[in-house]
């Protein structure tokens, strides 16, 4: 109980000898408040940005491969070397690799029509940035999005070359804002008139292709009406045991060296790359940004604890004669020594709370960009708290021993 009594009499002394030098406090928990800030706000930034990527590429599933005619490669720095480009996979190319595929999978077939669209319905239209994508009936599984209205495209509607579209949740709000249903509804697609035969799930900003502002028409559709010089479609593999996953790229990459006719002694002339492994290259890179953050935010705790030192220190200097009077009065060294290491503690705490509280809710701000939850990143939260208390120790022991070592006839001489 004695020992608590004289943790809470150093902590309300400390509190008092703040209010006497508001100003002066008020600064240097300014500048532990920003060092905080800056060292959890972009560690929680971080965080919501690998739950954001992890979240995104589960959606599409650790079993998907993509062909491509691009190389696929993230990349920072200085040095970089510049993805490899292929001949644009035709939509033949693509359509004999579904027909030949027979391992145990889903192919889908898609490529871009356009990402400047304006979708229209009566008097209502969107703005012209909506992407029309044109697809099979397997595309829609495979990459990771659902039904909320209506149903899939279908294996007719491919060959059937059908005027249907799969609309996004975002422009069903827009175009039909007091229909619950918009199914059976005829809109129109740029210059062609479509029926809308589903509705897509929401689900929020991601990365690549965007479901909420995205329509889907039949990959048929698209070679038509949206065609264009050296066109290239992708394909996506949704292989039905993940276990079997190199196996299937395996047999993928020999028929579609086949059906690309490469030579035996050529590279590869496209790219496959696994959802996952885009994923991992991306949160790899935040490595570096959280290597950054943590050297901001030293740099700035360490200018801090200087401020910090120096506060007490001219502190020491001016209660000079109050030490004396304590010291007089029976205060031993250890009790001075550790009542002017609680003020310094107090006051860096204040500083860390204050700056651990904006840390969160900036490091957060991205998440209501991404339609992600709300973090409370507890490791970097008591990681900064602890960061600010051995701060404060080091700030404080000096002049802590100082005020301590005082002697106590010179002290009450001290004007």
């Amino acid at each position: 109980m004695a020992n608590l009594r004289l943790i809470y009499e150093n902590i309300n002394i400390s509190l008092q000898s703040i209010k006497g030098h508001w100003l002066r406090t008020i600064l240097t928990v300014s500048i532990i408040a920003f060092g905080i800030m800056a060292l959890v706000g972009i560690l929680t930034a971080i965080d919501t940005m690998k739950y954001f990527l992890n979240d995104n590429f589960s959606m599409m599933g650790s079993n998907t491969f993509n062909i491509q005619s691009r190389e696929l490669r993230v990349q920072v720095g200085g040095h970089r070397n510049k993805p490899k480009s292929f001949e644009p996979i035709s939509f033949q190319q693509a359509m004999d690799f579904k027909e030949q595929y027979h391992f145990p999978s889903k192919v889908s077939i898609y490529t871009r029509g356009t990402g400047i669209a304006t979708l229209k319905f009566e008097s209502v239209k969107t703005n012209p940035n909506i992407q029309v994508l044109g697809a099979d009936e397997n595309y829609i599984t495979s990459a990771g999005l659902e039904i909320n209205l209506g149903r899939n495209l279908t294996k007719t509607d491919i060959e059937n070359n059908g005027h249907v579209v799969v609309i996004g949740s975002e422009i069903a709000e827009k175009l039909f804002p007091n229909e619950p249903d918009p199914v059976g509804k005829v809109i129109s697609v740029g210059p062609g008139k479509y029926k809308v035969v589903g509705v897509l799930k929401e689900r929020g900003s991601s990365i690549g292709f965007s479901g909420d502002k995205s329509c889907i028409v039949p990959v048929s559709n698209v070679r038509v009406y949206f065609s264009r010089p050296n066109m290239n479609y992708n394909i996506s593999v949704l292989v039905t045991d993940g276990d079997l996953m190199e196996a299937a790229i395996g047999e993928a990459t020999g028929l579609f060296r086949k059906i690309r006719k490469d030579k035996l002694k050529d590279d590869d002339s496209f790219a496959i790359s696994k959802s996952d492994n885009i994923a991992s290259m991306l949160i790899g890179l935040t490595w570096k940004i959280q290597l950054g953050a943590t050297f901001i935010g030293l740099i700035t705790l360490f200018g801090a604890g200087i401020g910090l030192m120096n506060i007490m220190l001219v502190s020491v200097t001016e209660r000079t004669r109050e030490i004396g009077i304590r010291k007089a009065l029976g205060a031993t060294r250890r009790t001075i020594r550790n009542q002017f290491l609680a003020e310094s503690v107090v006051i860096a705490q204040i500083g860390g709370v204050l700056g651990v509280i904006a840390g969160i809710l900036a490091g957060n701000a991205i998440s209501y960009f991404t339609k992600s939850p709300f973090m409370v990143p507890w490791l970097w939260i008591i990681s900064g708290l602890a960061l600010t208390f051995v701060v404060a120790l080091i700030s404080g022991i000096i002049p802590a021993y100082k005020a301590a070592s005082l002697d106590p006839i010179e002290s009450l001489r001290y004007e």
